[in-house]
């Protein structure tokens, strides 16, 4: 094994709420559309601050409009966000997610641009976020254990290569934290259509078994409610089918391989929703690569793990995403991308056991502080996911 876990540490800074984060951003963030270009011109005022701008938040309702503010409350209290300045057309929807936010104790101001303009705010909110950043960049890491880190994983551009290769490379590192007390997270729930047996299965009690066919079933209505059973050129994708998936039974089975051969389901979560202990947690998500990483971040996780086939290049602003790929041709076209080479697996030169380590190694390594492949080359991808039109 890399090292042994059940001592093993890493370095991360303590927030006020008592998670430990592993970046320290501080960001601008905006309610809605309308605010993209005023978050954007503070971030260009003011060097080590992060905008995140967005398409929506405007004429939402309804539990759309509830995850679009928990997904925005979350990512402004991930632990890796340091302090945050949030701007909005209005006043009222600016300052609710302030207060979601404010109640991890972190340093967070808002400012709504209605009767104020955009010149006004952009100054006001500039002065704040220099304030901000200088406080920041003063903050220490500290020793924290392997319980305390929070790890989600998706795939992305599967090909026959990930079910084989990377995906057991992350299942294998699974199993060898999950008995350590950190706190697991995977989805997808589209992909997991033909294999939801084997997730129900490893579902700690019916409860949970329960919750996690309820979330499955509810994606099977919506796709029923638009009258079709045919997925075609999404499931699986057109990348899929060149790598060798004629099926989305069969991008199941290989998707299935992230949660390991030991861990257990412990919970299943709604879209941005925060695990309630450790564990292995189920969380009902897309399976585009951008959305499902973003809600990961806005429930809490730090860091991500991302074994790819095809090659995938996502990255996020909040938590970095480790890439794991087992295929050859793309660790030479696109090995730029890759974080963490298991093509090994296939040649017979490394054992699943050297895989799951490598990953470790790659992940201790990055939450104390290396840039991975995606931060390294800007890959900021913050995508929210919606659940119906504007009204």
């Amino acid at each position: 094994m890399y090292k042994d876990l059940s001592t093993a540490t890493f370095s991360g800074y303590r927030r006020e709420n008592g998670r430990v984060g592993v970046r320290n951003h501080v960001i601008i963030l905006p309610v809605d559309d309308l605010s993209n270009a005023a978050s954007e011109a503070v971030a260009n005022n003011i060097s080590g601050v992060m905008a995140l701008p967005h398409p929506y938040g405007r004429l939402q309702f309804g539990e759309d409009l509830e995850l679009h503010f928990r997904t925005l409350i979350g990512t402004g209290a991930n632990p890796n966000v340091a302090a945050v300045v949030v701007i909005g057309i209005e006043n009222g929807w600016t300052q609710r997610i302030v207060e979601g936010i404010a109640a991890t104790g972190k340093p967070v101001i808002g400012f709504g641009i209605e009767q104020h303009g955009d010149h006004e705010t952009i100054m006001e909110a500039s002065k704040v976020a220099k304030e901000y950043v200088q406080w920041a960049s003063e903050l220490v890491r500290e020793e924290a254990p392997l319980s305390e880190l929070w790890i989600s994983t998706k795939c992305g551009e599967s090909d026959t290569t990930s079910g084989c290769g990377s995906n057991p490379t992350v299942g294998n590192a699974f199993d060898k934290m999950y008995p350590h007390g950190a706190t697991l997270l995977f989805g997808e729930t589209s992909e997991v259509t033909g294999g939801e047996h084997l997730v129900a299965a490893r579902c700690r009690d019916d409860e949970v078994r329960e919750r996690f066919m309820f979330m499955f079933n509810r994606y099977q209505d919506m796709i029923n409610r638009h009258k079709t059973s045919d997925l075609s050129d999404s499931q699986p994708t057109k990348g899929n089918i060149e790598g060798g998936l004629s099926t989305i039974e069969e991008k199941a089975l290989g998707n299935v391989q992230k949660i390991g051969k030991e861990c257990i389901v412990d919970g299943v979560l709604d879209k941005a929703e925060a695990p309630t202990g450790p564990g292995l947690w189920f969380m009902d998500s897309s399976s585009a690569a951008a959305e499902m990483v973003t809600l990961a971040a806005a429930a809490g996780y730090v860091a991500h793990f991302f074994p790819t086939g095809q090659g995938n290049i996502i990255g996020n602003p909040i938590i970095p995403v480790i890439k794991i790929c087992a295929n050859p041709r793309t660790l030479r076209t696109m090995g730029e991308h890759v974080d963490v080479d298991v093509s090994g697996l296939l040649r017979k030169e490394m054992s699943p056991s050297d895989a799951g380590d490598k990953l470790l190694e790659s992940m201790f390594r990055t939450v104390n502080g290396r840039l991975t492949a995606a931060e390294a080359l800007g890959h900021r991808e913050f995508v929210l996911t919606r659940l119906y039109e504007s009204a």
